[in-house]
């Protein structure tokens, strides 16, 4: 069996419906009439402009029912402030841009709780996580559809079904574990003190020193780069308290532990369309860098990821975030075996 399908579109249009049906049509899968199947996508921060639009979580929703199977849509809550800290605020969003149980004909769920506290602990044994925290959906599906919206990444370089299941299954303490190594580092020449990093900082750690320019209290940053990704005079930049690598590393080995529980009842589809600089959780326009290239669908997060790449064109992430080293996610996958 291949690693991947591909179906080639252009634009989020009736041909991008159409090929994603195809897809789904013909990709192979392990799931059963009666089995509850849980959607694992993100539905976009409020004010965001670039996330994928409903449809193709509905059209997956119906091939789903027309499998026989009982599908969910999930996802869970966020480490920074926002429109999806909370399950209220997330589901509240969600049905503000087109993920309502009426319009996709399945319920939407919070699988970290309304709180973000329904979690567990699954054991991982790499060298940065013996444990790792996460949702507790395992046992509440008998399959998983790890359906991703492909596009670069501040902190990752790039963002697709990797991620999906590692950011997006994880408890916000764990997406804090991650993100440890992460703070910003502020150039005054490009600060216009708009105030905005003081606004969006969920911790209180940013805020205006004596000289007016704002600053930062690395021992109550959190390292979610809200700041970074938000800063309309890109005046902020990451300062890695260690080396930009521990990151992918810890963004695979969390991974790597949701595969173990999920993996031979689990499909993943990346579409790689309205490819944008940064990823979903952040509010306004978000340039796109490059074409559209369809849909892949396959049965290992790593194979589709890197195939995504492939198409996509790696010069993409090259150039819009130079200092990342995303690559580390995928050696580093076969370092230790999430193959």
């Amino acid at each position: 069996m291949a690693d991947f399908l591909y179906h080639q579109s252009n634009g989020l249009s009736e041909q991008s419906v159409s090929a994603l049906h195809s897809l789904l049509a013909e990709l192979k899968h392990p799931l059963k009439k009666g089995n509850r199947i849980g959607i694992k996508l993100h539905w976009g921060e409020k004010g965001n402009r670039s996330f994928l639009p409903p449809v193709f979580a509905r059209e997956i929703v119906q091939w789903l029912q027309a499998l026989g199977t009982k599908p969910f849509i999930f996802d869970t809550t966020v480490l920074y402030s926002g429109s999806r800290r909370t399950g209220e605020d997330s589901l509240r969003t969600a049905a503000e841009h087109g993920y309502s149980e009426t319009y996709l004909g399945c319920s939407v769920v919070i699988a970290d709780g309304m709180d973000g506290r329904d979690v567990v602990d699954i054991p991982a044994g790499f060298k940065h996580f013996e444990t790792v925290q996460v949702a507790p959906v395992f046992d509440q599906a008998d399959g998983f559809v790890i359906f991703s919206h492909f596009k670069g990444h501040l902190a990752s370089g790039f963002g697709g079904a990797i991620k999906n299941i590692s950011m997006g299954f994880a408890s916000r303490a764990q997406k804090q574990r991650m993100h440890a190594d992460v703070h910003p580092i502020l150039k005054k020449k490009k600060c216009t003190r708009c105030g905005i990093c003081v606004e969006v900082c969920p911790t209180g750690a940013a805020q205006f020193a004596d000289d007016e320019y704002p600053a930062y209290d690395l021992d109550l940053c959190i390292g979610c780069a809200q700041c970074i990704g938000l800063c309309p005079e890109l005046a902020l930049e990451i300062i890695w308290e260690t080396d930009n690598q521990i990151f992918q590393e810890k963004l695979v080995e969390t991974a790597a532990a949701v595969w173990k529980k999920i993996k031979g009842r689990s499909i993943f589809i990346n579409a790689m369309l309205n490819v944008t600089t940064d990823c979903d959780c952040l509010p306004g326009n978000n340039p796109v860098i490059a074409p559209d290239a369809g849909f892949i669908g396959g049965f290992h997060p790593v194979a589709v990821d890197e195939e995504s790449v492939k198409r996509v064109g790696a010069e993409a992430f090259n150039k819009t975030h130079p200092h990342v080293n995303w690559r580390r996610q995928f050696s580093y996958s076969r370092e230790i075996g999430f193959i």
